[in-house]
C-alpha cells in the first residue's frame, strides 16, 4: 500500500465534478471579457526563476538535472512562462494581450490550510496596457468570476494599494531604507503582532520613530494624508494612478468590492504598480484567496521590449474554501441522465438506445457485467440517474421500452418507436 504524498491531492469524482463545474464558470467569465486561453509546459529552465527571484528561490523549487544535463524545475509559477511567450513572439502579437490559464503548479513549501505543493491556479494577464482601465478590468474581472459563483460583496473583498506609494513614502523618510526588505515587511503586517512588525520594519533600515509614524499614515483613509507625508512627486503621482483605477473600476462595476488597504503590499519584487488581494470577509479563510497587480519591468527583464503588464493568479484550493465558507460550492456528487438497464439477450437494442440519447448530449450508462435486474438498479441509484430505460425481452416483445422516473419510482411502457423519438432528453413525464 503507498501513501499519498505530503501536500498532493487525490480528487475523486464527485469532487472533481464540483471542481469542474467552478473551473467552467471561472473561464467561460473570463472568456466575455475577451482573455483568450494559452497552454503552458511543466517544466521550465530553473535559472528563469533564480534570475527573477534570486539563489534562495531553489529552496522551494522541484528542480532536478534532466537527461540532458538541463537544470530545470516543475513550475511553481506562470508570470515568468507567460512573460517568455510574449517575449517570444513580441511583434508578432496584437495588443493588448489577453490569456488566461488553468493548470496545476508546484513548489515545495510548508503545508497549511489552503496552500499545498500540488496547487490549481487560473492566471490572467493584461500586456501592452498601462492605462488605469487595464488595472480596473483585471479587477472586474476577477469580481465577476467570483460573483458568477454566487459569491457577494458580503462574502468578500479587494484590498487594493501601489507599490509606489509604499515605495515612495518608504524612500522619502531620512534613513538609508531597504525599500524591499519593508515592503516584504508591510506585506506580513496583518499576520504578526505591532511589535514584531515595527521590529522588521527597523531591521529594513527604519527608526523606532520613523516605523511608528510609517505604519500609522498607512492607516490613513484619506490619500492626500499621504502626498502630504511624503511631500513627493513620485507619491503623488502613484496617489492620482490609484484613483484613477478606482474610478474606472467603478464604471467597470467592480467599486463595491474594493477597499483600499496599503497594509497590502503582495510580496513578490516584481510587482510597480497598483496591487491587490482577495479575502473573505468573514475571516474563515485565513489568508489571503488570489491576488495580483501590475508588473510593469518584467518583460522588459526578460529580454524584450518594454511592456506594461497587470494580472491576477486565482488559486483553486482557496477559492473552494472561501465558496464553502459562503455556501454556494457545488455538490460533490455524481449526476447521470440515464442508465440503460438490460434484462435478457437485449443488447443490441439497449445500445442503439443508448448511442441515440448520447448523441443528444446526455449522460448515459448502461450494463457492463451481466448484473441482474435488482443489482442494475441499485447501480443506476448510486449513481444518481434521473432516468432508467429498461430494456426487457417482455418489453421488446410489446415493442417497448419501460421509462422508470428514480425520483417518485414511477414507471411506465412507451413504444420503442416514440423512443427516445423527437425528444433530445426524453423522461416519463413526456409520455
Amino acid at each position: 500500500m503507498y501513501d499519498r504524498l505530503k501536500g498532493f491531492r487525490d480528487f475523486y469524482p464527485g469532487e472533481m465534478s464540483a471542481r469542474r463545474e467552478v473551473t467552467d464558470a471561472v473561464e467561460e467569465q473570463l472568456r466575455r471579457y475577451g482573455f483568450r486561453e494559452v497552454g503552458t509546459p511543466a517544466m521550465e529552465r530553473t535559472e528563469m526563476y533564480v534570475d527573477k527571484s534570486g539563489e534562495e528561490i531553489v529552496e522551494e523549487l522541484y528542480t532536478f538535472e534532466d537527461k540532458g544535463g538541463r537544470n530545470v524545475a516543475l513550475t511553481p509559477e506562470l508570470t515568468p512562462t507567460v512573460a517568455r511567450m510574449v517575449v517570444a513572439k513580441q511583434q508578432a502579437l496584437q495588443k493588448p494581450i489577453k490569456w488566461f490559464s488553468t493548470r496545476p503548479f508546484w513548489r515545495y513549501e510548508q503545508v497549511q490550510q489552503g496552500r499545498f505543493r500540488e496547487f490549481y491556479q487560473t492566471n490572467v494577464d493584461i500586456f501592452g496596457v498601462s492605462d488605469p482601465e487595464a488595472d480596473a478590468e483585471i479587477l472586474a474581472a476577477a469580481a465577476d468570476v467570483l460573483t458568477e459563483l454566487g459569491l457577494t460583496a458580503e462574502d468578500f473583498e479587494f484590498r487594493v494599494s501601489h507599490r509606489d506609494i509604499l515605495g515612495g513614502l518608504l524612500e522619502s523618510l531620512d534613513s538609508d531604507v531597504d525599500i524591499a526588505d519593508a515592503i516584504r515587511a508591510v506585506d506580513k503586517s496583518q499576520k504578526i503582532d505591532d511589535a514584531e512588525y515595527h521590529e522588521l520594519l527597523v531591521e529594513a533600515g527604519l527608526t523606532r520613530e520613523e516605523a511608528e509614524s510609517f505604519d500609522a499614515v498607512l492607516a490613513t483613509d484619506d490619500l492626500d494624508d499621504l502626498v502630504e507625508f511624503a511631500g513627493t512627486d513620485r507619491v503623488a503621482s502613484a496617489v492620482e494612478n490609484l484613483r484613477a483605477v478606482l474610478d474606472a473600476a467603478d464604471d467597470f462595476g467592480a467599486d463595491e468590492f474594493c477597499t483600499v488597504s496599503l497594509e497590502t503590499a503582495r510580496g513578490l519584487d516584481y510587482y510597480t504598480g497598483v496591487v491587490f488581494e482577495c479575502f473573505d470577509t468573514a475571516g474563515e479563510v485565513s489568508r489571503s484567496v488570489f491576488g495580483g497587480g501590475r508588473y510593469d519591468d518584467l518583460i522588459e527583464g526578460f529580454g524584450g521590449q518594454p511592456t506594461p503588464a497587470v494580472g491576477v493568479g486565482i488559486g483553486h484550493a482557496t477559492l473552494s474554501l472561501l465558496c464553502q465558507r459562503a455556501g454556494v460550492w457545488p455538490e460533490e456528487e455524481l449526476t447521470t441522465d440515464y442508465y440503460v438497464l438490460t434484462v435478457g439477450d437485449t443488447r443490441d437494442v439497449a445500445a442503439d438506445i443508448a448511442r441515440q440519447l448520447r448523441a443528444s448530449g446526455n449522460v448515459v450508462e448502461s450494463n457492463l457485467t451481466g448484473r441482474g435486474f435488482g443489482d442494475q438498479l441499485g447501480y443506476a441509484d448510486g449513481i444518481n440517474a434521473e432516468t432508467v430505460v429498461v430494456v426487457g425481452e417482455q418489453d421488446l416483445a410489446d415493442d417497448a421500452v419501460t421509462l422508470k422516473d428514480m425520483a417518485s419510482g414511477d414507471q411506465k411502457q412507451v413504444p420503442l418507436e416514440a423512443f427516445p423519438g423527437e425528444y433530445d432528453r426524453p423522461t416519463y413525464d413526456d409520455y
